[in-house]
């Protein structure tokens, strides 16, 4: 590591022997964003090892209150603290979700939700942004989907085909927004309660469709760009922060994350 990265982690590991880091973060939570959990895809924005989202997972048991996201949200409709919370979410359906993720936040006891492009599962669609990897790493299937949603784990919607919603209105919105929740009703028996929009940045959600996320269903909107939530946060408006290589340990995103720069 660089020696800012290594003082950052140093201060973080401070702030938690000393526990200092629960004053800093009692009237705040925080909603993090993971993609894809490989060691057979070279580390990049996207994916981390097993073993870093293991450390990860026994940092977040250890120093904060993990809860579903569906208690997050519980806390913020009613106004309530959501100090020293965190809840764990993956994006875009990747198979290593299933074969490595969930048996390791099940180990841990930790829930997480799981946002899915529902014409990605089962499917052998290569994204654009997965074309120069060396090996492709695949989608769940709907069984595995099922398997999840059987075990505890939360089901949520990320449209159907993982579309720009900053770009496109209409019936084309509306379709993904719809359709996906629709797609998940229709393969695990319930509609879902969360949904977060494509790519996640302040530029890719046009208003009109936040309004209709809301008015299709869903409790929340969640975006994945850096930022905590405090008991005011519009559930509609919730930012998470991705766990990227950018945080090159669990150490260092709490310091982040106590400091507000999350």
């Amino acid at each position: 590591m660089r020696p800012k990265q290594l003082a950052r982690s140093w201060f973080g590991r401070s702030l938690a022997v000393s526990r200092l880091h629960r004053l800093a973060l009692r009237r705040t939570g925080v909603v993090v964003a993971f993609h894809r959990v490989s060691d057979t895809i070279p580390e990049d924005d996207l994916t981390r090892s097993s073993r870093d989202f293991d450390r990860f997972c026994r940092f977040f048991s250890n120093n904060f209150d993990v809860v579903t996201l569906a208690e997050f949200i519980a806390r913020l409709e009613a106004g309530k603290s959501i100090g020293e919370t965190l809840a764990i979410t993956f994006d875009d359906g990747y198979l290593d979700n299933y074969e490595v993720a969930a048996p390791i936040l099940h180990r841990g006891g930790l829930p997480a939700t799981f946002f899915i492009a529902t014409r990605f599962i089962g499917s052998a669609t290569v994204p654009w942004w997965d074309v120069s990897l060396p090996r492709q790493p695949g989608w769940m299937s709907w069984n595995q989907v099922r398997e999840l949603a059987s075990a505890g784990f939360d089901i949520g919607g990320h449209t159907r085909t993982h579309v720009d919603l900053g770009a496109v209105d209409g019936e084309i919105a509306a379709e993904e927004i719809i359709g996906c929740r629709l797609d998940i009703r229709d393969s695990i028996g319930r509609e879902p309660a969360h949904f977060a929009y494509p790519y996640g940045q302040m530029g890719n959600l046009l208003e009109v469709n936040r309004q209709r996320v809301r008015a299709a269903g869903y409790r929340c909107c969640v975006s994945c760009f850096g930022g905590s939530a405090s008991s005011t946060t519009d559930p509609f408006r919730l930012q998470r922060v991705p766990i990227s290589p950018w945080y090159r340990t669990p150490e260092e995103f709490l310091l982040q994350v106590a400091l507000g720069r999350a």
